[in-house]
């Protein structure tokens, strides 16, 4: 089976948002990362040395690869990636090979059944 996997860095706020809309699209589960830290074009202000950055979030899903587009899209949509400065992004990685997901097997033959 074709899959791939879909890695959104998001705000903490949004995380639940994003894996809501990843779900609606067809993903059937996620792993969250927490307390990630990073940087964008323009560097985040400190205060005393303190730094403001918000909390950022690493949300991995892995998903049937004919599936992956429409999710990205709705990921983005959802958390505005492109309307709000540094309120996330979200990439696509093509795997080789998965193993540990016989659970949800039955579910992405099906969606992927429905599709044809």
């Amino acid at each position: 089976m074709n899959m791939k996997m879909i890695m959104a860095l998001v705000k903490d706020e949004i995380t639940q948002t994003i894996i809501d809309a990843a779900r609606d699209a067809g993903a059937t589960g996620a792993t969250v990362i927490t307390s990630a830290q990073g940087e964008g074009l323009k560097k985040e202000k400190t205060f005393f040395g303190l730094d403001l950055a918000t909390q950022r979030d690493i949300i991995i899903f892995i998903v049937e690869g004919s599936k992956a587009r429409e999710i990205i899209e709705e990921i983005a949509r959802a958390g505005r990636f492109d309307e709000d400065h540094g309120a996330g992004m979200a990439c696509q990685i093509r795997l080789e090979d998965v193993v540990g997901l016989s659970s949800q097997m039955s579910t992405l033959i099906h969606e992927v059944e429905d599709e044809l």
